[in-house]
């Protein structure tokens, strides 16, 4: 399974609090509001506010929430300007990280990120060091009960589709982002409730890592996420199925 969909696993074990609740709206909020400030408030013009709305409803973010972020976008409320900046990196053992940030400080930020990076036997490194190992797709979710395998196949498909993967109960839908609300579209169209929907990066290849190595990375990943500016943060790890449980007892 790519690293991507390995962590993003991770953090739904993790998130089932009120404390991670709160930081995933704080960040869709924010992507909401720089959509919406970039290109206009209308859904039907906007790509990119549309998925962010999407992330928004897949999380069940109140509708009042999701519409103060578009107003704040466009400027009919007041609120904060953000720079749209990436940072990429190691992790242990040579893996890739990749994150996204939005910053109102553009120092505060680096300077946080760096730190977090080195405490987690990382380091920061120049852009473009790895970028190259990923590709820019679409990432929708559905639960396996929600829909026969076949049929859900048969949807996303005709949506536009290049992808799909089982996994962790769900199936895993891929796109090209030129076609992810062509296939959103086609799933909400044949009543397929969506579980979750991105544009994200997802890796070429994986480094499998040992037990040591992965309790290292997951701190760094947690780290980096929690941290208040990061958006998303990607990387090219996998851990073993059946190496999971011991990591979270």
């Amino acid at each position: 399974m790519a690293g991507h969909s390995k962590w993003s696993s991770i953090k739904h074990k993790k998130a089932n609090n009120d404390a991670k609740r709160g930081k995933m709206f704080t960040k869709i909020i924010r992507e909401i509001t720089v959509a919406a400030r970039s290109g206009g408030g209308d859904l039907n013009a906007n790509p990119r506010l549309r998925t962010a709305i999407q992330s928004a409803k897949s999380v069940n973010m109140p509708a009042d929430n999701i519409d103060r972020a578009i107003k704040k976008g466009t400027g009919e409320l007041p609120g904060a300007t953000y720079e749209e900046i990436s940072y990429e990196g190691y992790g242990v053992a040579g893996v890739a990280v990749m994150i996204e940030v939005m910053t109102d400080n553009k120092n505060r930020t680096v300077a946080e990120d760096r730190s977090i990076f080195t405490k987690s036997g990382g380091s920061l490194g120049e852009n473009g060091c790895v970028a190259w190992m990923f590709n820019k797709k679409g990432l929708i979710t559905v639960e396996k009960e929600i829909i026969g395998e076949d049929d859900l196949i048969g949807v996303a498909l005709e949506g536009g589709a290049d992808d799909f993967d089982i996994s962790n109960n769900q199936y895993e839908i891929k796109t090209d982002p030129a076609f992810f609300d062509n296939v959103y579209s086609a799933l909400e169209t044949n009543g397929v409730t969506v579980k979750s929907a991105e544009i994200t990066m997802i890796p070429e290849n994986t480094v499998i890592l040992t037990e040591p190595d992965a309790k290292k990375m997951l701190k760094l990943m947690s780290a980096l996420d929690d941290q208040e500016d990061v958006q998303k943060v990607y990387s090219n790890f996998d851990i073993p199925d059946e190496m999971m449980e011991s990591l979270f007892t």
